[in-house]
């Protein structure tokens, strides 16, 4: 299971457009509200969380989702259940994504060290130990990182692409006319 972690202020796009994205190829996403079954995004829109963090089958991670936003990016960094969940993620050997402001969150954690990632200008002194390189998204390793909003469809496809192969993520980017 996929799990994409909402907090008060996320950036509704780049938790929304992905999850399109990745159900659209087939993948099991389900949304956790970190903040209550109810979240509110960073421009007002409020989404029913699938999940409360206490139904996080943590045996059953196969990937967390964090998406950025502010405050959303700086609420996911303060959760005890976040730091519960990446826990059981890396026990899982699970892969771990994070657009815009949140790879703060796995920068503080030290989970970037030695590897590329990337993430909202101004947050590169949070990816402790990253190299950042001029791209708008990169996966290295387990882990997929995104630059903002902008590359929200880029990042979808990367994830569609690690998760379910090449062929669906082309699929789904042709069905939706992502040409």
């Amino acid at each position: 299971m996929v799990y994409l972690l909402l907090a008060e202020g996320f950036e509704e796009v780049e938790a929304l457009l992905p999850l399109d994205i990745l159900r659209r190829g087939g993948v099991s996403v389900s949304t956790v509200g970190i903040t209550g079954k109810t979240v509110k995004g960073s421009h007002g829109i409020a989404v029913e969380a699938d999940l409360l963090p206490s139904e996080v089958s943590e045996a059953e991670i196969e990937a967390v989702i964090l998406p950025g936003g502010m405050p959303g990016s700086l609420n996911l960094d303060a959760s005890p259940e976040v730091d519960r969940i990446l826990k059981a993620a890396l026990a899982n050997q699970a892969r771990l994504a994070a657009i815009c402001a949140a790879p703060l969150v796995l920068g503080r954690r030290g989970l970037l060290r030695g590897r590329k990632a990337v993430c909202y200008p101004g947050f590169e002194k949070e990816l402790e130990g990253a190299e950042v390189p001029q791209t708008r998204v990169v996966t290295d390793g387990g882990i997929t990182t995104a630059v903002g909003m902008g590359a929200a469809a880029e990042f979808g496809f990367a994830l569609l692409s690690v998760l379910k192969g090449e062929d669906a993520a082309k699929t789904v980017r042709e069905s939706a006319l992502f040409l």
